[in-house]
């Protein structure tokens, strides 16, 4: 079996099943999984339930709207479909047109405890974009195409399956089991997944809830984290230079609160947060020694607010 070892929120939007088959041709996108989109929110927000996970400026849905308004509306959608990148990424291996999976669909308006899209979603003009098999993450989709079997010398058996996001994913691989475990995951942005027997959903808060077998894992994400680190700093090497030169047993002085650009998720919600990143000292190291510091304490921030 086949599954994406890395499945980012990003999403596209191609074309129907009969040109997305003979070209793979995009339509628009990436649209990175932290980008906030409030152009899109107050239309989101008229028709979604109050404080439901896709009222952020950053949500897929909002993404997926204000697509619709500023190229779809017009006709410009044609019969395109919503794909989130692991979506397009399977699609290349399996050739079935309109696969996801619930975790990847939930920032969509997708409803996991339901196993369907809820009717306000289904109701609105863009729901005709929406990918229209949502399964279960893990579940086997099809074999591999023809082609791409007989290009890497596969299996006639080999089978795709459904992917997940990101830091489920991490989550999985550290083997965090029963309710108050917790994992963080630090990749260009901080995540912190929690499970729980309850479902926590609210977008006031960047709270939201991933459905994990029969229980939930309640998560927010941060936009402090990796990406911050390559904006400052530049190439591994560099960093791994500058590393050296802090001394981790002393305590940095400096409190920063590092984003790569305005607007946080969690642990607090604003999209007109700024960085924070002064005093900047001459040392680039204890430059660096300020933001790591900084960033762990965002870590303990998100974990105490789930």
């Amino acid at each position: 079996m086949i599954h994406p070892h890395r499945c980012d929120d990003d999403l596209f939007f191609s074309l129907s099943a009969r040109g997305c088959s003979e070209t793979g041709e995009l339509l628009a996108g990436p649209f990175l999984y932290n980008e906030s989109f409030p152009d899109a929110l107050p239309a989101v927000e008229a028709v979604a339930p109050a404080n439901h996970t896709v009222c952020s400026a950053s949500s897929t849905l909002c993404k997926l709207v204000s697509w619709w308004n500023t190229a779809g509306a017009g006709g410009g959608a044609g019969s395109a479909v919503l794909m989130h990148q692991s979506d397009w990424l399977l699609w290349l291996l399996h050739g079935r047109y309109g696969v996801s999976d619930y975790n990847n669909a939930l920032k969509v308006g997708y409803d996991p405890a339901a196993d369907a899209y809820p009717s306000w979603l289904m109701a609105q003009p863009y729901s005709r974009l929406l990918p229209p098999s949502v399964m279960v993450p893990g579940a086997p989709i099809a074999a591999v195409r023809d082609d791409v079997r007989s290009q890497y010398g596969l299996s006639e058996e080999c089978v795709v399956c459904t992917g997940t996001t990101d830091s489920i994913a991490a989550f999985l691989a550290a083997r965090a089991a029963g309710p108050g475990r917790a994992v963080t995951s630090l990749g260009s942005t901080l995540a912190v997944k929690l499970v729980s027997e309850a479902r926590v959903d609210d977008a006031r808060f960047g709270v939201y809830s991933h459905r994990l077998d029969g229980a939930w894992l309640v998560g927010g994400a941060s936009n402090a984290g990796g990406a911050v680190l390559r904006q400052l700093f530049g190439d591994d090497r560099r960093l791994a230079a500058l590393s050296r030169g802090i001394d981790p047993a002393a305590a940095s002085p400096l409190d920063y609160y590092p984003l790569p650009r305005k607007g946080e998720r969690f642990p607090v919600a604003d999209l007109d947060m700024a960085p924070r990143l002064e005093p900047r000292p001459e040392s680039d190291a204890e430059f660096l020694h300020g933001i790591l510091e900084s960033i762990a304490r965002i870590e303990v921030e998100t974990e105490i607010k789930l």
